[in-house]
């Protein structure tokens, strides 16, 4: 059997020598280790994650209860969204035992526990273990983080994935804008000719592959792009679009 090469897996310095105990540690270099055997790039460790996890282990070792989400505490989605985390996946995995050998290992034996640790969609990590009078409160908090668009720059990203369409004539405008806020419909009086596009995403690297394909299917002389705000929760990232064509 040929030799495998084991990867080293660094945590900023900052985290080392202040943040992560020797429990901690041992479980985030246990779930790295059985990414790198699955040929899986690495979870990097995150901050907000990890303020999120601390949070809800000390919950749980104070009510010596293991739960996703404790009475009077808010679901996963809310906590790392409170601690300044920004995403478009989430996952968690928890667990209670004596030592982290044990909890990782219990963690690979059940198929939804091991899915969140070998998902290669999932790319950030924040890793808490609190000793408790039932035994160490473990909680693993997931994540494929994401960095939030403003307005300008959704619009900026939609017309530069356009453009690499070969679409020429692409710009920003208020009526599109305006459009995007309404349910249906096209904002303001226009004798042409138009049709409306609008689209709800959490990532904006790629068009939806419907809008795509609408855009392929259609002939046009020129698009408006507009961005508006989404009605959802603070830590998903969502981004709401509408495109008008001329």
């Amino acid at each position: 059997m040929a030799a495998t090469l084991l990867p080293i897996f660094l945590i900023p310095s900052s985290f080392a020598a202040q943040e992560l105990s020797e429990n901690e540690r041992a479980l985030f270099d246990a779930a790295n280790r059985e990414r790198g055997a699955k040929s899986l790039p690495a979870l990097h460790w995150d901050e907000a994650l990890t303020v999120a996890a601390r949070k809800h282990a000390n919950r749980m070792a104070f009510y010596n209860l293991v739960e996703h989400q404790l009475s009077g505490e808010p679901d996963l989605e809310a906590r790392l969204a409170l601690a300044g985390a920004r995403f478009s996946i989430i996952a968690e995995n928890i667990a209670v035992a004596s030592n982290p050998e044990t909890i990782h290992a219990g963690w690979m034996d059940s198929p939804g526990h091991r899915r969140n640790i070998l998902n290669p969609d999932l790319t950030a990590v924040g890793i808490a273990a609190v000793r408790g009078s039932g035994g160490l409160f473990a909680v693993q908090d997931f994540s494929l983080p994401v960095t939030v668009l403003s307005t300008e720059q959704q619009e900026k990203k939609v017309i530069s994935l356009m453009t690499a369409m070969g679409m020429h004539g692409v710009t920003a405008g208020d009526d599109a804008r305006k459009t995007c806020d309404m349910e249906s419909g096209i904002y303001g009086p226009t004798a042409r000719p138009v049709r409306a596009m609008r689209f709800e995403v959490s990532d904006l690297s790629k068009l939806p592959e419907s809008v795509e394909k609408n855009l392929r299917g259609l002939s046009f002389q020129k698009a408006e792009v507009g961005a508006c705000r989404a009605s959802k929760a603070p830590g998903f990232a969502h981004y709401r679009v509408a495109i008008l064509l001329f």
